[in-house]
């Protein structure tokens, strides 16, 4: 029996890893709280502070910031629902994210020859219990998809484009 080899993806240096983990936390926290703070502060003092109309409806900077947080979280939660649940810009994001990142299309792919291999392995089960006799087709085919997928796990790499060659499996599915 053939001993089969795990291909792993090249581990990034510990650099670009420490990079990756500083933009994130920059992008997604420090930045967002500090445009958030800068933000109240710059509207408040350029802006309400000079109009005495404004000065009414806040009277103070804390004013300012609670009425400005109690209506601007409620918001900001309608438009990022919105933006998930309502708009085609979520789809097309994922579909780039798909689209460019080789671990999203590998799974996507593995999942697609997965539920083909199982489409076509229930078929066959509920015709042997339902005792009827399997055609050599059938057993061709099978033996076929066994030696792609075989070939297929031994090859595979993220980037590969065994995908290509492997892609008849999911054609398999579609003539049933």
């Amino acid at each position: 029996m053939k001993e089969r080899t795990v291909v792993k993806a090249k581990k990034p240096s510990i650099i670009f890893r420490l990079w990756a983990y500083f933009r994130t936390g920059w992008a997604t926290y420090f930045g967002f709280i500090f445009a958030a703070i800068n933000t109240l502060i710059v509207t408040y003092f350029l802006a309400i502070e000079n109009y005495p109309v404004l000065q009414q409806i806040f009277p103070s900077f804390g004013h300012y910031v609670l009425i400005t947080v109690a209506i601007g979280i409620p918001l900001l939660i309608s438009i990022g629902y919105f933006h998930f649940k309502k708009t085609q810009a979520f789809k097309a994001e994922s579909d780039v994210r798909v689209e460019t990142n080789p671990h999203q299309r590998r799974i996507l792919y593995n999942t697609e020859v997965i539920l083909t291999v199982i489409f076509r392995l229930n078929e066959l089960l509920i015709k042997k219990l339902t005792e009827k006799e399997l055609e050599q087709t059938e057993v061709d085919e099978m033996n076929t998809l066994k030696e792609k997928i075989r070939d297929y796990s031994n090859q595979r790499k993220i980037s590969a484009t065994v995908i290509k060659e492997i892609d008849s499996i999911v054609k398999i599915r579609d003539k049933s």
